[in-house]
């Protein structure tokens, strides 16, 4: 064999050899149905991500956190479309890689990724909003860390609740549902509330964001009217003993709710109430 067939040999031994790196090396492109960590990957639809967005009314100044991104279509829409910051968590390392090539394919690098890791072992509380399509057993399995989170965080789910946890809102989109929750600040218990002068006992039961109620005039014991909590943001209302009805709205911060109130003839004032 001459130099130049040695060399013609040599070169291709080479290049057979390198064939099947160079096919590992091709983008990973997952298949709808693949198994996961704990799901099979089904993406959530476009217009569902939208809704989803829309009904947890995403902005610039919100930081989107998915739980199982996938592909990382929902930080994507939510950075590109909504201007807001957003994060990714995905279990599949190759699903990481492919996300956040999608991520670079949109021009949103620099408000998206998606990261590697355990949705049951990363923090999220810094997330304003949390979205993710999961099965109900792990939505059930997260909700202790969810209800954990700083009132006010809007979560979103495609297609399963929370259980008891009560959606606040409902939406569907071609027979695709979504459901939305606002965390509630914990409120439930015995408050002295001081108002006008007065020093009254709140006594509040709660179940997630439905609260129920009751304030100590004297000997008598009247109940609440149109409670309401929504995030931190508290109001109800009762008739006091010249049955005159006083309203009262107020934000709730750890063991202290402070806010305003106002009654039937129009006068106005502070109220502050302190947990027991």
């Amino acid at each position: 064999m001459t130099l130049t067939h040695r060399l013609l040999a040599a070169l291709a031994a080479t290049l057979i050899a390198a064939a099947p790196a160079a096919a590992q090396q091709k983008d990973y492109e997952p298949q709808v149905g693949q198994a996961g960590k704990d799901v099979i990957w089904v993406p959530t639809p476009d217009d569902v991500v939208e809704r989803m967005l829309r009904m947890a009314q995403v902005t610039a100044n919100d930081y989107v956190i998915d739980l199982g991104a996938g592909d990382g279509k929902i930080a994507i829409a939510a950075a590109k479309k909504f201007g807001a910051r957003a994060l990714g968590i995905e279990y599949n390392p190759d699903m990481v890689k492919h996300a956040n090539r999608n991520i670079e394919k949109a021009g949103v690098t620099g408000k998206a990724k998606v990261v590697h890791g355990d949705i049951f072992a990363s923090d999220f509380t810094q997330a304003t909003v949390i979205t993710m399509y999961l099965l109900p057993a792990l939505n059930l399995k997260l909700r202790p860390q969810i209800l954990a989170m700083r009132p006010g965080t809007r979560v979103v789910s495609h297609s399963f609740t929370m259980e008891e946890w009560e959606p606040d809102e409902t939406s569907a989109s071609d027979g695709r549902r979504a459901y939305f929750w606002v965390v509630p600040a914990n409120v439930g218990g015995t408050w002295t509330l001081e108002a006008a002068g007065e020093r009254l006992e709140l006594a509040l039961e709660q179940k997630f964001q439905r609260i129920e109620g009751s304030v100590i005039l004297g000997q008598l014991q009247a109940g609440l009217r149109d409670v309401r909590l929504r995030g931190s943001h508290i109001s109800f209302a009762y008739v006091d003993n010249s049955s005159a009805r006083r309203d009262f709205t107020g934000r709730v911060a750890g063991t202290r709710i402070e806010g305003t109130f106002r009654t039937e003839s129009g006068a106005e004032g502070r109220w502050v109430a302190t947990k027991r």
